[in-house]
């Protein structure tokens, strides 16, 4: 055993592993404790107190909620695609957790950025399968609803990383962030980076592009006959995606770890600053702005931020052909 660990393949991949133990069981109990701090930022927002009552300040009320889930009585249509069924939830964990991989550098892809963005593409599958196989027609309109959606809005969250790569000179997240250390390309790109966060809202499924899951037109939306532990995965997904999604935004535009003052070891404080920031803009923005129209959703999609996500990549890629050929 200690040969084998001496050998420099093998500390990688135990150090790897080691990683990814941590990041998940880390993530789940940040997802968990993200749903507390919603309702709390929701309850500071409509004047009231949000969770108080199990355990000190309500800290303990996660935990409630996990095994209130874990004993709730799972449902099934009778008409269900039953494989599908099951599969579909798990479909929405995965590939968030998958992403957080090389965005927490547990090890460092040349491709990291492509494999977020395929990654993130999978999660369409997750919410239409979800409605498909529930055999009721509100669930299948949730889940053709997020198709057109998340794959309009993916078109638009693609373009406006591409200045960003075209600056930076490489796919490897870790490049990125070194490639910030003199300015945050927010500076450079600050088009590119609110067409991100916009697209952001849309492939998270959050208010104000919350449609497929619009209650007050489809009862629940695509997970309307999930019940238990499955609805909790959509539930883990969707905040596992926040999570996923803001590192991502964090990486790119505002510059990683890289921040003043703090000494070298210390410069991962910045990184979770950062993603803190922008997971309560999520939230703030969820609970401040109303639904948009599905027709307003689609306009935004393909007559705004398509454009401007192109006409961003033009001007960056003139700016740099002037700044290199002359």
């Amino acid at each position: 055993m200690p040969a084998l660990l001496a050998n420099p393949d093998a500390q990688f991949v135990l150090w790897a592993l080691i990683k990814i133990v941590v990041i998940l069981f880390g993530l789940l109990g940040v997802v968990s404790y993200l749903t507390f701090a919603e309702r709390k930022v929701a309850g500071h927002i409509q004047a009231r107190t949000g969770p108080n009552r199990v355990g000190p300040f309500g800290l303990l009320q996660p935990i409630a909620d996990v095994l209130k889930l874990f004993f709730k009585e799972e449902f099934i249509p009778a008409g269900a695609n039953k494989v599908v069924f099951h599969i579909a939830p798990m479909l929405a964990v995965i590939p968030a957790l998958v992403t957080l991989g090389p965005n927490f550098t547990v090890t460092d892809l040349n491709v990291g950025l492509l494999l977020f963005l395929a990654m993130s593409s999978l999660g369409v599958y997750s919410i239409t399968l979800a409605g498909w196989s529930s055999n009721n027609k509100y669930a299948l309109l949730g889940g053709l609803r997020s198709s057109a959606q998340m794959i309009s809005y993916e078109l638009a969250m693609g373009l406006s990383t591409v200045g960003v790569l075209m600056l930076a000179g490489s796919l490897s997240l870790v490049d990125i962030v070194h490639a910030q250390q003199r300015y945050w390309f927010i500076v450079q790109q600050p088009l590119a980076f609110i067409i991100f966060l916009i697209t952001a809202f849309a492939e998270t499924n959050r208010a104000p592009f919350d449609l497929p899951e619009a209650e007050a037109e489809l009862v629940a939306g695509f997970h309307t006959e999930y019940s238990s532990m499955k609805w909790g995965l959509f539930f883990l997904g969707e905040y596992a995606n926040m999570i996923t999604i803001s590192s991502i935004a964090v990486t790119l535009f505002l510059g990683g770890w890289n921040g003043p003052w703090l000494p070298e070891p210390l410069k991962f404080l910045w990184y979770f600053a950062k993603l803190a920031a922008l997971l309560f803009f999520f939230m703030w923005v969820r609970w401040t702005f109303p639904r948009l129209r599905y027709d307003q959703l689609m306009q935004l999609g393909w007559k705004v931020l398509l454009p401007l996500a192109l006409l961003n990549v033009m001007v960056t890629a003139v700016g740099l052909w002037w700044a290199v050929g002359r």
